[in-house]
C-alpha cells in the first residue's frame, strides 16, 4: 500500500492549462498501473486517464481526448496529468489511484489520494 498525494489543482479560466501531480510515499509506484479519476458534485466518480505499469500504454476518456495527457516518472515516484484547453465541464475533484491491472473502473484501483480541486470558470 502506498500513500498518494495530489497537487496542482486550482481556479483557472476556460482555455488555460494545469498540470496535476500525484506523488507517492511509503512504497514505489514502479510497475503499478495508475489512473486519474474525477468527481463533480452530484456525479459519480468517472475515469479520466490511465497509464500502464511500464508507461507504454495510455488510455484517456473521450471527453478529454486531445486535451489531457497522462505520464509517469518512476524515478520521482510521481504520475502527472497535463490538462490543456480546460473547459468549465472539467470542474471536479481529481483523484489519482494505484491499481493492480490496467483498466478504467474505479473498483480496479486499491490506493487513492485525497483529491485536488480543479475549477474552470467560463
Amino acid at each position: 500500500q502506498v500513500r498518494l498525494v495530489e497537487s496542482g489543482g486550482g481556479l483557472v479560466q476556460a482555455g488555460a492549462s494545469l498540470r496535476l501531480a500525484c506523488a507517492a510515499s511509503g512504497g514505489t509506484l514502479r510497475t503499478y498501473p495508475m489512473g486519474w479519476f474525477r468527481q463533480a458534485p452530484g456525479n459519480e466518480r468517472e475515469f479520466v486517464a490511465a497509464i500502464s505499469g511500464s508507461g507504454t500504454i495510455r488510455n484517456v476518456a473521450d471527453s478529454v481526448k486531445g486535451r489531457f495527457t497522462i505520464s509517469r516518472d518512476d524515478a520521482k515516484n510521481t504520475v502527472y496529468l497535463q490538462m490543456n484547453n480546460l473547459k468549465p465541464e472539467d470542474t471536479a475533484v481529481y483523484y489519482c489511484a494505484a491499481g493492480m491491472i490496467f483498466e478504467t473502473r474505479p473498483s480496479g484501483y486499491h490506493d487513492w489520494g485525497q483529491g485536488t480541486q480543479v475549477t474552470v470558470s467560463s
